[in-house]
């Protein structure tokens, strides 16, 4: 039986938002400590993987107690409140990245966000924007989320009798997929950023990863050092994190790299999900774990702040999202001098902060109204 909520994965989203903004403002230095800088894969993974993890979790028991159909229904119905939020969301990022526009004189903000076709094409664009086939920068992540999401009915009932046959084939899907050429068609480059064919593969292991932390199992009380799987991993963790390094320094790269090895690897594809990507986010996950056994360590204060800006991931991405071109403006109008970088870096997440304090508030208010209309 599904049950109970894990701090952890709410820690862990919250971070991953935190990361996804700070990513999204230019030359923003705490962008230098996020993920990405340090492996292959970066933030988005965190979050699809995590979105699978949850809504398994949740909807899995949700099937459980109430039935397929009605489990199914309100897969369904969040997956249309993340359709809506999605175009409220984009238009206000196009009148915040205008409004931005005019006061950056230096940049061209609105072909950086890849707005240009609003600008040529409004018409289109409007139509574009209701299939989800114009997708802004910093807008990727929803779209993909809804896909997913709107796709697990077909497969959640399947998961909770044989989750591996799901995974298997949810992985031909992903190794075929490229070689094939299946993605959703997109305006600009044709098809989606994020290709959900192949990252849909992503979802499901986060499903697969719930369910599996839900079964009881056998603990490994050897050292990690004696741990083969947790020594790989972390050997594989810190190859990826010093070949990501040297990208900084093209020249001790390419001197570094055998021509064999590099022609093998690149490039790695962030659209596809490439395998490298892949297998990097899984192991930094598998030993995270490992370091972070227990919940004790998610009580402290910070932790607290943020696995709240997790439970609350969809509020606070919206917030993210248009608080990052506010950002760039503010970092422009100041001739990015570090200090404004820095100052917006650190108010634009302290304000999700404040976004998620403010929706606990209110749920705690609306859940103690119900309690007392009971009770009278």
């Amino acid at each position: 039986m599904l049950n109970g909520r894990d701090p952890r994965i709410d820690f862990f989203r919250g971070l991953a938002l935190i990361f996804i903004f700070w990513d999204h403002v230019p030359h923003n230095p705490l962008g230098q400590i996020t993920l990405r800088n340090i492996g292959f894969s970066d933030a988005a993974e965190v979050f699809v993987f995590l979105a699978g993890y949850a809504a398994v979790l949740a909807y899995g028991k949700i099937l459980q107690r109430d039935g397929y159909w009605i489990a199914s229904l309100k897969i369904l119905r969040r997956a249309w409140v993340l359709y809506v939020v999605h175009i409220f969301l984009l238009a206000m990022l196009m009148g915040i990245v205008f409004f931005a526009n005019s006061h950056v004189e230096t940049r061209d903000l609105v072909e950086e966000m890849g707005l240009t076709h609003f600008v040529t094409h409004p018409q289109q664009a409007l139509t574009d924007e209701l299939l989800l086939r114009f997708k802004p920068n910093l807008m990727d992540p929803l779209p993909l989320y809804i896909v997913l999401l709107a796709g697990l009915p077909l497969v959640l009932p399947l998961m909770l009798r044989n989750t591996w046959a799901v995974v298997a084939v949810s992985t031909t899907i992903y190794l075929l997929a490229p070689w094939m050429g299946w993605n959703l068609r997109a305006i600009a480059d044709g098809v989606w950023y994020f290709n959900p064919v192949t990252w849909q593969l992503l979802f499901i292991l986060g499903g697969a990863a719930a369910l599996y932390s839900r079964q009881a199992r056998p603990v490994d009380t050897r050292p990690l050092r004696r741990q083969p799987m947790f020594v790989a991993a972390t050997l594989y963790v810190l190859m990826a994190g010093v070949l990501t390094l040297s990208w900084r320094w093209p020249q001790i790269h390419d001197a570094l790299m055998p021509s064999v090895i590099s022609d093998l690897i690149y490039p790695i594809s962030k659209t596809d999900l490439s395998p490298l990507r892949l297998l990097h986010f899984l192991t930094l996950a598998y030993v995270t774990a490992k370091l972070l056994p227990g919940r004790d360590w998610t009580e402290n204060w910070l932790a607290q702040h943020t696995c709240r800006m997790g439970r609350f991931s969809l509020e606070v991405f919206c917030l993210g999202v248009v608080l990052a071109p506010l950002a760039d403006m503010i970092n422009a109008m100041a001739g990015d001098a570090l200090a404004m970088q820095l100052l917006t870096a650190v108010a634009g997440a302290a304000l999700m902060g404040l976004l998620a304090m403010w929706l606990e508030f209110n749920k705690r208010l609306d859940q103690s109204l119900k309690a007392g209309v009971h009770a009278g």
